[in-house]
């Protein structure tokens, strides 16, 4: 999953990391028994507050019964998680024995030989049901060492209401999204100020590399042994060429805009109903269409009163799903976010570590994570979503996911705002060939970072 980082943090983690084993397990013999681990604790750090505490309580519960030993489970803020890991895990007896991490942040601590090699666990873990993108971050030199934990594909909200109101159907190609949303855009059938029929941040990279991907481009590629920007690249610049049409046309996002809260946008944020689900209040509206990760539909839906509360209700007459079509008409590759879980190379219980590690691997656990709305790294269980609407977009929209690079600098790109700057430019770009050039010389440096 994508956050935003120090970027000293991490230009200094290699200085840090290179004291970090080089994913060999240490020399700690493993427990035979419950009672020789009565002792003994296992670290987990989890990062944020995804994952539910029911889940942590299964976790803690199934390890001491399967174990004798204890699991302590420490939430991490993803602001400051990368800052944490280059300090602790160095540090035998600090470190933390299992981590959760972004899915991006993922080469930047592998690279470096901050996690055990797990290689040996790939195939009972999962093996290839496991997400292939995700094991690719977490992978070097085809040594596993960091598995995927979850993911949280994006796909479109819209209000259908307002679609049905502008004449405009659900498209199946993404030129014909492209063209929807323009539509739409000019029609603004209730007179809305501001408008827009996709609402798009200038910054909201994240979403935008989808037409990049859609377009046969990639943000960057490995030449001779070193990682290189291809933002200019022709396909590239096919899809930039598209978000740029995009932004003109279709939304009135600012163009310092990222990432943060669209559904705002496209829910009725004032019109609060009574207990007997009345309105009470005016409509702030300001787009039909958004998109965003998944678990965003816990957001979205008619502000009522519950239990003297005031609750988001999805009302499918009003909102709706699909998924960003390609131009082949099949899924769009979109950005998956999500997480990545690793034992630290410096861990002193590393057996601990591996038992945990299929734990949370196990057929009981991924289903429990698709219960709670986050998709199970392993395919066979994505079932456990269940058969809504969210969770066929999420299957969906995954199926043809991508990830970020998996270059060591990664991270560093991604904290140092490169990426917001550069699409806060596409918009008024008189050249989008000269702009994509000139970022794709900012970005190659960091992308070697080591």
């Amino acid at each position: 999953m994508n956050r935003r980082l120090p970027l000293v943090a991490l230009t200094s983690a290699a200085l840090l990391l290179t004291a970090c084993a080089s994913g060999e397990s240490s020399d700690t013999p493993a427990a035979t028994t419950s009672t020789s681990n009565a002792d003994k604790t296992v670290t987990l750090w989890l990062a944020g507050g995804d994952t539910p505490d029911e889940l942590r309580t299964y976790l803690q519960d199934t390890f001491k019964a399967k174990t004798g030993a204890t699991l302590a489970v420490e939430e991490q803020s993803w602001g400051d998680l990368v800052t944490k890991l280059t300090t602790a895990l160095p540090d035998a007896e600090n470190t933390p024995d299992v981590v959760e991490l972004g899915n991006t942040q993922s080469p930047t601590f592998t690279n470096v030989g901050a996690f055990l090699d797990i290689s040996d666990q790939y195939d009972a873990l999962g093996g290839d049901k496991l997400l292939p993108s995700f094991v690719e971050a977490g992978s070097v030199d085809g040594k596993k060492y960091a598995l995927p934990y979850y993911f949280g594909s994006r796909y479109l909200f819209m209000r259908k209401d307002v679609w049905k109101e502008a004449g405009v159907e659900q498209p199946t190609t993404l030129e014909e999204f492209n063209a929807a949303v323009a539509r739409i855009t000019s029609e603004n059938p209730r007179d809305i100020k501001n408008f827009s029929g996709f609402f798009l941040g200038g910054q909201d990279w994240r979403n935008g590399i989808s037409w990049i991907f859609a377009n046969g481009g990639e943000l960057a590629k490995k030449e001779n042994g070193q990682w290189v920007s291809t933002l200019s690249d022709a396909n590239s610049l096919k899809g930039l060429q598209q978000l740029q049409e995009i932004y003109r046309s279709a939304s009135k996002a600012p163009s310092d805009a990222k990432d943060q809260s669209p559904w705002l946008y496209i829910n009725d944020t004032d019109q609060i109903l009574d207990e007997n689900q009345k309105p009470t209040g005016k409509t702030s509206l300001t787009a039909a269409t958004i998109m965003a990760p998944g678990w965003a539909h816990w957001s979205i839906g008619d502000l009522v009163k519950k239990d003297g509360k005031d609750v988001r209700e999805w009302n499918p007459k009003k909102f709706g799903t699909f998924v960003l079509p390609g131009s082949d008409g099949q899924p769009a590759p979109v950005f998956a976010g999500g997480s990545n879980i690793a034992i630290s190379a410096k861990s002193q219980n590393p057996e601990l570590s591996k038992e945990l590690m299929k734990i949370i691997f196990s057929a009981e656990y991924q289903q429990k994570l698709g219960g709670a709305g986050l998709g199970p790294a392993n395919s066979d269980y994505v079932s456990s979503l269940g058969d809504d609407e969210f969770a066929k977009a999420l299957i969906d929209s995954a199926s043809k996911s991508k990830l970020t690079p998996a270059a060591p600098g990664w991270a560093a790109v991604e904290s140092s705002m490169v990426m917001e700057e550069f699409f806060g430019k596409i918009r008024d770009a008189q050249d989008l060939t000269v702009l994509a050039k000139e970022y794709d010389a900012k970005i190659t440096p960091m992308l070697n970072l080591q």
